[in-house]
């Protein structure tokens, strides 16, 4: 008789249940009720049905699996307690919690307490998720995180459209892989492509040290290391990279920029600006184009150069670093200017090479040859060697022309300003004698196969001279307008760059000193609420 009752008590609550399940379906269609395939024991009362154990509903291509449910049927509405599951038969989706609710009608289930999303290889964890089946749209709002074979991303709140094989996220992104961890307030994850994209600012820190940022988002193939910053910079050990628009391939070590570049080279001291950039990282070369500009600062100066084209190499090897800019390439250290169609530095000998119609000015000094050596001697120059029609003139303080010429030319510096000139072959001078600086005396003229210029206070003071000179005088009275000027004699002062060409030239973009970095803020750690106090928000939501 006992096992009768056993066998039939679960016959009539199961009809009972069968009844309200009928009834229910009247307010909907049935491809959309929540059916019940299996539970334990079924109790009925209160207005809904209390499953308990070993739970199974089903909707549409869902299986719902928990530990026990109250069952709304006209409601189309299941709460479910423990362990629950909801598995989807068609796609691979698993989610699971400690705690959900159900709605047949809108297909939203609200997980809370434990929460693992599964799709694929593509894991969220959180403790409160609402997963909409409709679009296959799950919302976090209270920190989640999401794993997968390449990376781990965390953040306050997060929307995963599995639909699209994407996820949102927002407020304090993190994503972190065994190469690169990456801030963001705004982040855009692709699943398939292991693609990251964000918004605003962004920051990265490579293991090794290295820092990228980018102020107006950024582009991260995670799997093929590829970067791309908009108005971004890229700091290594050895460099720092700018870019309105910045490329990076980490495995190439290349990069590549676009508007207002900048590439600093900090071992050398040396920054190049231009419009577009090439830098391969591994070698340490670098190429960049459009109004290009060179600062190489030093202790006490800096050295300016502008061209439309720069390129720099650096090597441990002292004799394989060099710099080049051409064509028309323009150039100030302190009171050194110079101009010629193009420039070779070579660092292992501090030497500037000038080559195309070069020509120097210093002071109120100016320099021509076919070639112009300038030799750097801490950090100024020291030398200036003209090679094949060398000349050289000096305006004096009543604005005559003092000049010099030969096949080669020394010049010798101190303090930056011209010393002295020795000039080798063929020498002519023409002096313009004054008294008391103000009144002329008279031109001497001199050939002699050398000659030396001598200068003090930035104007020539004596002129000497060696072997069998030729030598005249010519007083004021007789001097003619031939007779001011030597051969070959081009006074180009309109030619003398100022900071003013090189400013019109290129004036790189001012950058802010200490921007803001998610790595410099403190870490804020969320108190995540205990089992009772989620509790009780349930059964109190308001």
């Amino acid at each position: 008789m006992g096992k009768l009752l056993l066998f039939l008590v679960p016959l009539i609550l199961l009809g009972s249940m069968g009844a309200n399940l009928v009834n229910a379906q009247t307010s909907g269609s049935k491809e959309n009720r929540l059916e019940i395939l299996h539970a334990d024991r079924l109790l009925g009362g209160g207005g809904f049905e209390r499953l308990k154990d070993s739970v199974v509903l089903k909707h549409q291509n869902s299986l719902i699996y928990c530990d026990s449910a109250h069952f709304y049927g006209p409601e189309n509405l299941a709460k479910l307690f423990g362990r629950v599951k909801i598995e989807d038969q068609e796609d691979p989706i698993v989610v699971t919690s400690r705690y959900a609710e159900y709605d047949g009608n809108t297909q939203l289930a609200k997980l809370r307490n434990t929460v693992v999303f599964k799709n694929a290889e593509t894991t969220l964890y959180t403790d409160f998720l609402d997963y909409d089946r409709s679009n296959g749209e799950a919302n976090y709002f209270n920190e989640g995180k999401v794993v997968d074979s390449t990376n781990v991303l965390t953040s306050e709140k997060g929307l995963y459209q599995t639909q699209l094989d994407k996820i949102t996220f927002n407020e304090n992104v993190i994503l972190e892989n065994p190469d690169y961890v990456m801030r963001s307030n705004v982040l855009f994850y692709y699943t398939e492509t292991k693609i990251a994209e964000t918004e605003g600012i962004t920051n990265v820190e490579s293991t090794e040290g290295n820092k990228l940022n980018a102020k107006r988002g950024s582009f991260y193939d995670t799997e093929n290391k590829v970067f791309k910053f908009y108005d971004g910079d890229v700091e290594t050990e050895t460099s720092t990279v700018f870019g309105e628009i910045l490329l990076y391939d980490e495995l190439q070590q290349y990069y590549e920029a676009f508007e207002n570049v900048s590439i600093y080279n900090k071992e050398r001291n040396v920054e190049v600006f231009g419009d577009y950039g090439k830098y391969w990282e591994d070698i340490q070369y670098s190429k960049v184009y459009g109004n290009a500009l060179v600062r190489k600062y030093f202790e006490m100066d800096t050295l300016f150069m502008v061209a439309d084209t720069l390129i720099s190499q650096d090597s441990e090897m002292p004799e394989e670093r060099f710099l080049l800019a051409f064509p028309n390439m323009r150039m100030i250290k302190s009171e050194l200017a110079g101009r010629s169609d193009s420039m070779a530095y070579k660092y292992a000998d501090s030497t500037i090479y000038l080559f195309g119609d070069p020509i120097l000015w210093n002071n109120k000094s100016q320099i021509t040859a076919d070639s112009v050596h300038i030799l750097l001697a801490n950090q100024d120059i020291d030398k200036a060697l003209l090679r094949g029609n060398a000349f050289a003139v000096t305006k004096d303080t009543v604005s005559n022309y003092n000049q010099i010429k030969g096949r080669k030319m020394t010049g010798y510096f101190e303090e930056g300003d011209i010393r002295l000139l020795d000039v080798e072959g063929n020498g002519e001078s023409l002096y313009f004698a004054l008294e008391n600086d103000s009144t002329l005396r008279g031109i001497n003229k001199l050939l002699c196969g050398r000659i030396i210029m001598h200068f003090s206070e930035k104007q020539v003071s004596k002129i000497s001279h060696t072997l069998k000179p030729e030598a005249s005088f010519t007083p004021p009275h007789m001097i003619k307008d031939d007779q001011k000027a030597l051969k070959g004699f081009s006074w180009r002062e309109d030619e003398r760059p100022t900071m003013k060409t090189i400013n019109d030239w290129r004036t790189p973009k001012i950058r802010e000193e200490d921007p803001f970095n998610f790595f410099n803020q403190p870490d804020v750690q969320l108190i995540y609420p205990d089992n009772d106090e989620i509790q009780k928000l349930l059964d109190n939501p308001s």
